[in-house]
Formats: structure tokens, C-alpha cells, sequence
């Protein structure tokens, strides 16, 4: 590792703490819901350090506790994973190596990781990516742990306000990337669309279906040329 690589990979972990913070909470609430939905401890620490986000984790803790299969919540989470799709898209290019070494850098990609290595010009720095989400992993994993075999004690998430911290931690990346007109333009966009198809749409739809919103990026801004 060269001198610049590491210098960003410790800005990534410094970064990343204030997240990681946060997602050992967010994997702790997951560690209690998981046993109490009849999860094994090996298999809700073993969920939450191979799948890694919370969301899909979440949503398919959501469709298992309302009484759905395994199928459906394998779905759900696949359905909540779904952008990072674009994300890899965009990613892939800052990434160095074959298409199995990109993928395997890819594993790397939460979202406050990819939204602090983005450097606004359409390329990433992507020892700062890896640097970001190390510390997020090592706390989503013990946080797993101490939600798992500390539950009794802990009791319902929900009790201590546990619940309320998943949606902040999202709105705290949104605002961070409001940086311009375009942005809220596409942010905007994307919360009609997802409002409007919540009443009737199958979860995890609307989020998807709003993700269309960023399509708006595509147009180029007016009084701009290609050089």
C-alpha cells in the first residue's frame, strides 16, 4: 500500500467512526428483533456479517415476524439492495483490476462509505471507501453479538427510541448530498414517487421505483457543452 492509499484509508476510518457508532446500535436493535423472530445466534450474527446492511436485514426481519416465508423475505431484502446496482455501476470504474478483483472491492460498498468516497467529479477514492466502512463492519458485527446474547436484558428496541435511529441516519446522508439544485430536484422527485406508491405497492417497490428519479442527472445542464 503506497503512502497516499494508506493516508486515505485512515481518513476513511476516521470518517467512518461517527457511523459506526450508530450502526452498532442499529445492528444491536437487529441482534434483539432477530432472536425474538426465532433466529438462532449463529444465525443472526452469521446474517448480519454476510449480508451487511441494515435494511435488507430489517425488511426481511419485517416479512418473518408477519408471519412470511423465507422466500418472501429473501425478496424483500434483495428488493432493498437493489440500488446497489447504480452504486456499483458508478463505482466500478475508481476500482482497480479484473471484473472478479472489482467485484470482490465492491463488497466494500455501504452507503455512507460511497457517499464520502465520492469525490463529486464522477470518480470515487477507494482506499478512502474501504477505510470508511472497516470500522462499520467491526461494530455491525459486535453490536449483532451484544443484541443476540444481551436481548433478555436489553428488552424492546423500541422502548429506547432504537427504532427512530435508522430513518436519521439515512436523512443525515440525504442532507449531505442536497449540495445543489439538481440534487434536491432528484431528491424531491424521489420522495413523490415513493410516497405515491406506498399505500398499494409490495415493500421495498417504492424505494426502487423512486430511484428512477436520478435519471434527471442524465440531462446536462443548461449552457453546458461537451468539450
Amino acid at each position: 500500500m503506497s503512502h497516499e492509499a494508506r493516508a486515505s484509508f485512515l481518513t476513511g476510518v476516521r470518517l467512518g467512526l461517527p457511523y459506526a457508532a450508530v450502526g452498532s446500535v442499529l445492528s444491536l436493535s437487529f441482534g434483539v428483533l432477530a432472536r425474538e423472530a426465532g433466529f438462532t445466534p449463529l444465525q443472526a450474527i452469521a446474517t448480519a456479517m454476510l449480508v451487511f446492511a441494515g435494511s435488507a436485514q430489517f425488511a426481511a426481519l419485517a416479512v418473518l415476524t408477519g408471519g412470511g416465508s423465507a422466500a418472501a423475505a429473501v425478496a424483500a431484502g434483495t428488493l432493498m439492495n437493489g440500488r446497489f446496482l447504480a452504486m456499483g455501476i458508478a463505482l466500478a470504474p475508481s476500482l482497480s483490476g479484473g471484473a472478479v478483483q472489482r467485484g470482490a472491492q465492491g463488497q466494500a460498498v455501504v452507503d455512507a462509505s460511497w457517499a464520502l468516497a465520492n469525490r463529486g467529479d464522477g470518480t470515487f477514492d477507494r482506499w478512502q471507501l474501504f477505510g470508511t466502512t472497516a470500522p462499520q463492519y467491526v461494530t455491525w458485527a459486535l453490536g449483532t453479538v451484544v443484541g443476540v446474547f444481551a436481548g433478555d436484558v436489553i428488552g424492546d428496541p423500541a422502548r429506547l427510541g432504537l427504532d427512530a435511529i435508522y430513518p436519521t441516519f439515512f436523512l443525515a446522508l440525504l442532507l449531505a448530498e442536497l449540495r445543489d439544485r439538481r440534487s434536491r430536484t432528484v431528491a424531491a422527485v424521489g420522495s413523490l414517487i415513493a410516497l405515491a406508491l406506498v399505500p398499494f405497492a409490495p415493500p421495498g417497490v417504492p424505494i426502487l421505483a423512486a430511484a428512477a428519479a436520478s435519471l434527471i442527472g442524465l440531462a446536462r445542464p443548461a449552457g453546458r457543452e461537451d468539450a
